[in-house]
């Protein structure tokens, strides 16, 4: 099974949530859990708009050492079909989702990953797989 983590499953990694971690420890070697471009970036982008010192450079360490054991999966060019989807379905309902959100959204569709978040807005969305290993 494909596990896609998202901004707020990275940053639970990255705070060591020891939920987290025992549903990591359960899986399979067969399974793959990664990340994508636009976590990377959101990840990055949060800690650079930090103040410099030492929580500043903490976590740089610490996303550092995980993305060197989490694999960075480009996003498909099918996932552009799945955004475009998703974005007018929801436009059509009044509703909207940050931009960031719905790539990743539709990455995970196109990679067929199931969407590991704590962002309950990602449950709206009907055809995405969403777990949340906090709880």
């Amino acid at each position: 099974m494909n596990f896609l983590l998202d901004t707020t499953a990275f940053s639970d990694l990255m705070r060591e949530h020891p939920k987290m971690d025992a549903h990591l420890g359960m899986i399979s070697p067969n399974d793959r859990v990664f990340i994508c471009p636009v976590i990377r970036g959101e990840i990055q982008y949060g800690i650079g708009r930090l103040p410099d010192g030492k929580r500043r450079k903490d976590l740089e360490t610490k996303a550092l050492k995980l993305v060197a054991v989490l694999s960075c999966e480009a996003i498909p060019e099918k996932a552009g079909d799945y955004y475009a989807r998703m974005k007018l379905s929801r436009q059509r309902k009044g509703l909207t989702l940050d931009e960031n959100d719905l790539w990743i959204a539709a990455t995970a569709m196109a990679l067929d990953a199931v969407l590991i978040t704590r962002d309950t807005d990602f449950g709206l969305l009907e055809e995405l797989k969403v777990e949340d290993w906090t709880t």
